[in-house]
């Protein structure tokens, strides 16, 4: 079984954890002024890349908090958790 480590409560079971999407992704400012093309960019239009990927993901069988995860999409390796609001962590380089 896979654990993750949340930030707030240390490491537990995969069956925990709800993924929530890309990390650091800022809502619009004034959404009511974009076209449909950007509305539908922002919405719906991530990224996909091959290896170190932020992600959001929720504690939801635990204590209910969300936190971002640096995850490797080749070998689904979660490399760091670390809290909302902070910034994205520079993986090491092998």
């Amino acid at each position: 079984m896979l654990l993750i480590r949340c930030p707030h409560c240390g490491q537990r079971p995969e069956t925990e954890f709800h993924c929530g999407g890309e990390a650091h992704i800022a809502r619009p400012h004034a959404p009511a002024e974009m076209g449909d093309a950007a509305w539908a960019e922002f919405l719906y239009y991530r990224t996909n890349p091959r290896g170190p990927h932020a992600e959001r993901w929720l504690h939801g069988h635990g204590c209910g908090r969300w936190f971002n995860a640096l995850r490797d999409t080749v070998s689904d390796r979660i490399i760091e958790t670390y809290e909302m609001g902070a910034p994205r962590p520079v993986p090491a380089t092998a």
